[in-house]
């Protein structure tokens, strides 16, 4: 290892990074999976780019249970990009495995909208993977920013904030 290279900022090891506690997820919007074939790699192991589809899906599901149907945001014109994604991994899951994705928007700031994720087994003992994502509202046919959200998505928004971060 070169000289400059250890001057570089090293990443803590794994044990230095906080761990949050499976009970901060008591109140948040559960979605339900069990892994399939096609979710893992040959190991029997979650491919990394699963848990962005189920992160997709439960958010597109929570949406659904406060009445926003995302057919009709797109039929509104608005579709909602990531636009900025952290994702943690803390332990791997196996094939078979029945787990629970867990999710809540935390805020709408400006034109941002933030969501936060953890997945964890069944009984809340194991937590396997916490994530972050942003989205923003997006005028299709412009291809731009919408700086107002739809005043119906608005409203709903407001509720789903009021009804899962408490």
């Amino acid at each position: 290892m070169s000289e400059e290279q250890a001057r570089q900022a090293q990443l803590p090891p794994t044990s230095a990074i906080d761990t949050p506690s499976t009970q901060e997820f008591e109140s948040w919007f559960e979605y339900p999976v069990r892994v399939q074939p096609h979710h893992t790699d040959y190991a029997g192991v979650v491919w990394h780019g699963t848990y962005l589809t189920w992160m997709e899906e439960a958010r597109v599901e929570c949406l659904r249970s406060i009445g926003i149907d995302f057919a009709d945001l797109v039929s509104l014109g608005c579709d909602l990009p990531v636009v900025e994604l952290s994702i943690r991994y803390h332990r791997s899951i196996q094939l078979g495995t029945a787990i629970i994705l867990k999710t809540r928007m935390t805020e709408v700031t400006g034109v941002r909208i933030n969501w936060d994720y953890g997945i964890v087994s069944n009984d809340g003992q194991e937590l396997y993977v916490t994530a972050k994502v942003t989205l923003v509202a997006l005028d299709r046919e412009r291809g731009k920013i919408m700086r107002r959200l739809p005043p119906t998505f608005q409203d709903a928004l407001t509720r789903i904030s009021t009804v899962h971060n408490n």
